[in-house]
């Protein structure tokens, strides 16, 4: 939260679920300078026939106000959400239920790190038509992995 902080220039909306650790993270990091709303989902009981890594079924959602004034309209988690999804499937040390995960903190930090860089300078996004960094105006071209390994 500290580091997206200090690299955001103008105020943001802040949408998270409704874990706690958030509302200290996010008072820390942005104190009044974000508007925060957390999206708490509600949960139904689960069928008695579901198997045991069957997730719970969602039957609706509290939207909380904590601080700001967050446009209701847009308090979301389902782009972080997304995003875990891809993270899982491009790195098999976040996959559920694996024997690959990272034995050395540092190890995950670099595939974490390997694995955006590849995402946002080399992969072209259907949407955007070109990658992230191009359209941030951060590339002017595709990077190959023969330079993303050239930066090692």
């Amino acid at each position: 939260m500290n580091d997206c902080a200090k690299r955001v220039k103008e105020r943001i909306q802040i949408p998270t679920d409704g874990h706690r650790v958030y509302m200290d993270a996010v008072e820390d990091a942005f104190g009044a300078d974000g508007d925060y709303a957390q999206l708490q989902k509600i949960y139904g009981a689960v069928e008695e026939n579901v198997t045991r890594y069957s997730p719970a079924q969602c039957i609706g959602c509290d939207l909380k106000v904590v601080s700001g004034d967050p446009d209701p309209k847009h308090v979301s988690t389902s782009f972080v959400e997304r995003q875990n999804l891809t993270m899982r499937m491009g790195m098999r040390r976040f996959t559920r239920l694996t024997n690959a995960f990272s034995k050395k903190v540092e190890n995950h930090a670099a595939m974490v790190a390997i694995h955006f860089l590849y995402y946002n300078f080399a992969r072209i996004h259907k949407t955007l038509r070109i990658t992230p960094a191009m359209a941030a105006g951060l590339s002017d071209h595709v990077w190959s992995l023969e330079e993303i390994t050239l930066l090692a």
